[in-house]
């Protein structure tokens, strides 16, 4: 039997349900459990992107080709678990799937409403794409009170009815503010949210209260009487040094020993938190430190590299070392010497992204660390800045670009228009929509026996998840390789390189895919360790 935990946020403040619901989802697979991880988002975006990252943070991708939002990453990073399209559903999705029914003529002429098309377009969601999985859970974006919310609440209110009560749990994260000036905790902020959420007819069975300190028994007895709650299920969710105490720090509250209780499923036995232990010991005692310079162009909202800066935190993990990040606006380095600003780190990554603001600057900044024989990373757009630079500065051709940032005579780098996935061939037009038309999800690709990534992975085949509309030119491969860059990874036809590096540097990699999506805590990804262990290497030489 399926069991269902719909995660709310409160009315002061809804941040943590992501990480919320991403340690429950630890905690119960810990105890032997099935689960998956879901998000409802409220915007009318159809997916997350279509949407700027210093809006809303970093673009999650999955390996069926979904862009998500940046939670699923969360959801990963904690349980292993792949996310897949069926997981994240935005607003502005259902909506257009309810429109292409009622022009199909679906509905037979019927007046489409909210209620009952839009909740049960919802409804349809949660149910889909589930075998044999214990629980789902999921968060509902957005906090309560918020007017694009309401066709979510309403529908888990209908379904927390169709599925018995006893099958689905309303949990409700809120925020507990500490007032110096009185010297307490206010807990009116959760009473009021609460209340909030009982106005669209749904009673909280569990609250999760963030709060900076230990919450007083008094102040819990208060929340649960005037929250209606058991006393037991006000379940404080304390802030940490690392995220990765936080399903230590949940269980510890009894948060995931009252979830079983509320399904009748309690165990005797506590659940296996040994390997968060370790790996919260590793982040709280490394034994050195190495500074790793990100060179972006979004760095004004860290969000946006949120996986990137969990991958290079796993790679710390792997060698028992803390990696302190330098975000840096690649901008600078148009206008000013790089070697100022880069000349103390340990590594340099430059990181994806989109449009020609700041590419010069990461073009410097992949100059700089291959003459002064700095550990070098590029992703996607990172790698193509890193393949520009080879060219103007090893292979002679100084006018080499890209054709994103307009005409050039040595289109180094091009737009996609035809690629394989599977059996089938890919086709997109220049002029042809933005939004979802990139080469996206996991692709594979073969590494030539003997190159430093072949060894890195130990295996000649990969796959790795991919998000972008341009792609190195193969067409000047040949020039490049005789000028010293060296290919080490293709498409398995051979047609679209998927990785560079220069075999006499210290460790220069350049990747067109998204290694960060898949790096785990407990599982790091092969390349980001042995760029941390590069690093450390350099550390030892300045």
């Amino acid at each position: 039997m399926t069991r269902y935990i719909f995660i709310t946020g409160g009315v002061v403040s809804s941040l943590g349900k992501g990480l919320g619901a991403a340690a429950l989802g630890a905690l119960l697979q810990a105890r032997g459990f099935k689960v998956r991880l879901r998000k409802l988002d409220p915007y009318l975006n159809v997916d997350p992107g279509t949407m700027s990252p210093t809006q809303h943070g970093e673009v999650f991708v999955t390996d069926d080709g979904a862009e998500t939002d940046l939670d699923l990453g969360h959801y990963e990073r904690f349980t292993g678990v792949s996310a897949r399209k069926s997981d994240n559903v935005t607003t502005g999705k259902i909506y257009s799937n309810v429109i292409a029914r009622e022009r199909r003529g679906d509905y037979l002429g019927a007046t489409v409403q909210v209620i009952p098309h839009v909740t049960d377009a919802i409804k349809d969601f949660i149910r889909s794409d589930i075998t044999d999985e214990d629980f789902i859970i999921c968060e509902i974006g957005g906090t309560v009170g918020d007017i694009e919310s309401l066709p979510f609440l309403e529908a888990i209110r209908q379904f927390g009815n169709e599925v018995e009560p006893e099958n689905a749990l309303f949990l409700h994260v809120t925020l507990l503010p500490y007032i110096p000036a009185a010297g307490e905790l206010k807990t009116k902020p959760t009473q009021h949210s609460v209340k909030e959420l009982l106005s669209v007819g749904i009673q909280p069975a569990m609250l999760l209260c963030r709060a900076d300190r230990p919450i007083p028994a008094n102040e819990r007895r208060k929340i649960a009487l005037f929250c209606n709650i058991r006393p037991e299920r006000v379940i404080a969710a304390l802030d940490v040094d690392t995220i990765y105490s936080v399903p230590i720090s949940y269980h510890e509250e009894g948060f995931d020993d009252q979830v079983l209780a509320y399904f009748g499923m309690e165990q005797p036995t506590a659940p296996d938190l040994s390997r968060w232990s370790n790996i919260v010991h590793r982040v709280r005692a490394p034994e050195g430190e190495v500074t790793i310079g990100v060179v972006g162009k979004y760095t004004s909202l860290i969000d946006s590299y949120k996986s990137l800066a969990e991958a290079l935190a796993h790679g710390g993990i792997a060698n028992n070392v803390k990696v302190k990040l330098d975000w840096m606006d690649s901008q600078i380095f148009e206008s000013e010497d790089a070697v100022s600003h880069l000349e103390h780190v340990h590594g340099i990554l430059v990181p994806g992204g989109f449009g020609e603001r700041g590419a010069e600057g990461k073009i410097r900044a992949a100059q700089f660390a291959r003459e002064r024989k700095v550990p070098y990373f590029g992703i996607c757009f990172g790698m193509q800045m890193a393949v520009i630079e080879a060219a103007r500065h090893m292979a002679g051709m100084p006018a080499a670009n890209s054709t994103e940032f307009g005409p050039t005579n040595e289109p180094v780098v091009g737009l996609m228009t035809e690629w394989t996935r599977g059996n089938a061939l890919e086709v997109r037009r220049t002029d042809g929509d933005l939004g979802g038309t990139m080469r996206l999800g996991a692709y594979p690709a073969a590494l030539v026996p003997g190159s430093r990534v072949q060894e890195i992975y130990g295996v000649t085949e990969i796959s790795e998840r991919h998000r972008h509309r341009y792609e190195v030119n193969i067409n000047y491969r040949e020039r490049l390789e005789q000028a010293g860059l060296f290919f080490s990874g293709l498409s398995p036809d051979g047609v679209l390189p998927e990785i560079v590096e220069l075999p006499d540097h210290p460790w220069f990699i350049g990747v067109q895919f998204h290694p960060e999506l898949k790096s785990k805590p407990f599982d790091p990804h092969p390349l980001f360790t042995d760029f941390i262990r590069a690093a450390i290497e350099q550390s030892r030489l300045v």
